[in-house]
């Protein structure tokens, strides 16, 4: 089996930081009215800028293949990539086109030779799928090279004339469904995976990347293409409405979030998080940085809640596995573990790789 290392990245943001007050000048007021959850939003994700694939006329500027296939441009002109890409792993929430795959649209667009591909889908989680797919192509010895990127056009979902066609003017848009608005945007990134580092700059190595699905667990917490009903299941697919028309005007097209699910996720990534260090792949002495993806200010403020120590000591004191996952499932870390952790995390030596 090979080492792993990124070698390279690459970005593409379409146009200028947008600030929060031109926000609807992009996106559009919905039947001339200022949205009524907006300041609500941005006043708990603490976001104050981002990037738009759209013009003041709501006119889409970029394929979402477009964005990707600049980010990986982008990402080869900074690299000395010795040949051609042999793998090509994508990652998007929502493509151009329902068929064929993204990767597919991509490697068109790039209009690269020939090469192994693979279209990879699952919201937040998407990008870190492709970091993976590719990561196993090179460490299995199969790829000499795997470029893994990650792509979102999510503004043109959030036009005022998606929700002007099937909400009347005096009614108001769900929470559900507007949610989502003032906490997307666009912009793609891109990464180079090679067995050995790059003779310039630095390399990061991959050690293992670890990627769980909780969904037999949870009910589905952001999606398009359906409405859940009021017991919480999932409602016809688009798809499967009579119409196109029909499914839009019963709200199966915007994208929602069903913001009741979100902190037992937040739970359950700490929960992860911890499960890490009880198998001892985390070692706190080891590292020096946590990069941690979330999306607003109020998710890293659960966070931090969570991975603060109790007030008294855990009942179990055994510092087993099973009493610190135990302690984790009642939402609080177990103050063994997280005295180890904060005080080696405070006072270890560098971090030589990356996992």
């Amino acid at each position: 089996m090979s080492e792993v290392f990124i070698t390279g990245l690459g970005k593409f943001f379409p146009g200028p930081p947008i600030p929060n007050d031109q926000m609807e000048d992009y996106l559009g007021l919905i039947h001339g009215r200022p949205a009524r959850a907006k300041a609500r939003v941005l006043a708990q994700n603490g976001i104050q800028t981002r990037h738009y694939a759209l013009d003041k006329h709501q006119r889409t500027l970029f394929r979402n293949s477009e964005l990707a296939a600049n980010a990986v441009r982008d990402l080869l002109e900074r690299v000395a990539l010795d040949g051609a890409v042999d793998f090509l792993a994508t990652a998007t929430t929502q493509g151009d086109l329902c068929v064929p795959g993204f990767a597919s649209m991509v490697h068109g667009e790039l209009g690269y030779p020939a090469c192994e591909i693979a279209s990879l889908g699952g919201v937040c989680a998407s990008g870190a799928m492709a970091l993976k797919t590719a990561y196993l192509q090179v460490r299995a010895g199969d790829k000499r090279n795997a470029v893994a990127c990650g792509s979102e056009l999510a503004s043109r979902l959030f036009k005022a004339s998606r929700y002007e066609a099937y909400v009347p003017a005096d009614a108001t848009l769900p929470f559900d469904a507007e949610f989502l608005r003032w906490m997307l945007s666009d912009g793609a990134g891109a990464a180079l995976l090679q067995p050995a580092p790059a003779a310039r700059g630095v390399s990061l190595r991959v050690d293992w990347i670890d990627i769980r699905s909780h969904a037999h667990e949870h009910a589905t917490c952001m999606y398009a293409g359906g409405v859940k009903r009021q017991d919480g299941t999932m409602g016809p697919s688009w798809l499967d409405y009579p119409t196109y028309d029909v499914a839009g005007a019963e709200g199966a097209l915007f994208l929602r979030q069903d913001v009741r699910q979100l902190d037992a996720l937040i739970r359950l990534g700490v929960d992860g998080f911890f499960r890490l260090v009880d198998e001892g792949r985390l070692v706190a002495r080891d590292i020096d940085h946590v990069v941690c993806h979330y999306s607003s200010q109020f998710f890293r403020t659960r966070i931090l809640e969570l991975w603060r120590p109790p007030a008294r000591r855990c009942p179990s004191t055994s510092g087993s596995p099973t009493s610190r996952r135990a302690a984790t499932s009642a939402r609080r870390p177990c103050s063994c573990c997280w005295r180890s952790w904060s005080t080696a995390a405070t006072s270890g030596p560098a971090s030589r790789s990356s996992s």
